[in-house]
């Protein structure tokens, strides 16, 4: 079985801006299957403002956010299953930037930090939410894509 996703980008070049002295806006759109479109941005802290957006999204925060979002879902799937009823999911992730063994920047590690709030007669223990995040990790279909190492807070890894 196989899926598609499709989003597209895209960006277009001030009049008044000469393009070719590297000082033009790193502001563009992404556009969603859906017809959702987000602002789009380079991070302020890799190009400086005004030539990129603080009000839009950076790549960098996207992808945290996909990693972040994925791990949500998988682990509300199977809370689910388990029959545990989850009332609120808040994850506060972090990305960290590093070089690589070539001194190329990439996104090194994401930390997810999720407050999960249960309800109901049958609460999951703290081993139960351990083992709920650790299979969420192995199942996220984001997290096998990348080679990004993706932690949760509290949780070790087996």
């Amino acid at each position: 079985m196989t899926h598609e996703y499709k989003a597209t980008i895209r960006w277009t070049r001030d009049a008044d801006e000469v393009f070719s002295d590297n000082r033009y806006s790193r502001g563009h759109t992404w556009r969603f299957d859906g017809g959702i479109e987000v602002p789009g941005s380079a991070s302020p802290s890799v190009v400086p403002l005004p030539l990129s957006r603080e009000d839009a999204v950076d790549p960098e925060e996207a992808f945290v956010a996909a990693v972040s979002s994925c791990h949500m879902l998988t682990f509300l799937s199977i809370a689910a299953k388990k029959r545990f009823v989850v009332d609120a999911y808040e994850d506060e992730a972090l990305g960290v930037m590093a070089k690589n063994g070539n001194g190329k920047l990439f996104v090194s590690k994401v930390t997810l930090d999720p407050k999960i709030q249960f309800s109901g007669d049958k609460l999951p223990t703290p081993e139960q939410i351990a083992d709920m995040h650790r299979l969420a990790h192995k199942e996220c279909f984001i997290a096998n894509s990348v080679l990004t190492e993706i932690v949760v807070a509290g949780i070790p890894s087996h």
